[in-house]
């Protein structure tokens, strides 16, 4: 049994040594933002967070997360660089199918987060790791940079 603390709820899961975080937390859980993709870390669909900083879902096994903090996109429903995120990539037209958002979008709130989202450079550099085979990025860097823009002075997030 492993005990898993997830968008502030503490959860119970039976889970093999082997299974991944992201596996247990959309097939146990039913947390289906967190989309597995590549299974070896290349790709950034499964991002979420752990203590508050971002990993990748699929490589870490979901024992291994057990006393710890783990937020998926569902948990940042009411977080306003999250909020802004979804709106302005509404705005810029910054996704298609829709796959790759989740890990985008929580990779991109913590480029916004640490500072790294001032020029679109900074935050191709920043999403590098983040593969999207429908937009092309454009969309994506222009939502990226307007989420920034609009975020408040001074913002700390609350995870």
């Amino acid at each position: 049994m492993t005990r898993l603390c997830v968008n502030g709820e503490t959860h119970d899961v039976v889970c093999e040594d082997r299974e991944s975080l992201a596996g247990v937390l959309r097939e146990r859980l039913g947390l289906t933002a967190t989309r597995i993709g590549c299974q070896h870390g290349s790709c950034g669909a499964c991002n979420l967070l752990l203590e508050g900083v971002p990993v990748r879902g699929c490589l870490v096994p979901a024992a291994m997360a057990e006393g710890q903090s783990v937020t998926t996109l569902e948990g940042l429903r009411d977080d306003t660089v999250m909020i802004r995120l979804r709106e302005s990539f509404t705005a810029q037209h910054a996704l298609q199918c829709g796959y790759c958002t989740a890990g985008m979008l929580i990779a991109a709130r913590d480029l916004i987060l640490r500072g790294r989202a001032t020029s679109a450079a900074e935050v191709r550099a920043g999403l590098a790791g983040q593969l999207c085979r429908c937009t092309g990025y454009d969309g994506i860097v222009a939502a990226v940079l307007q989420a920034a823009g609009a975020i408040p002075a001074g913002y700390r997030s609350p995870g």
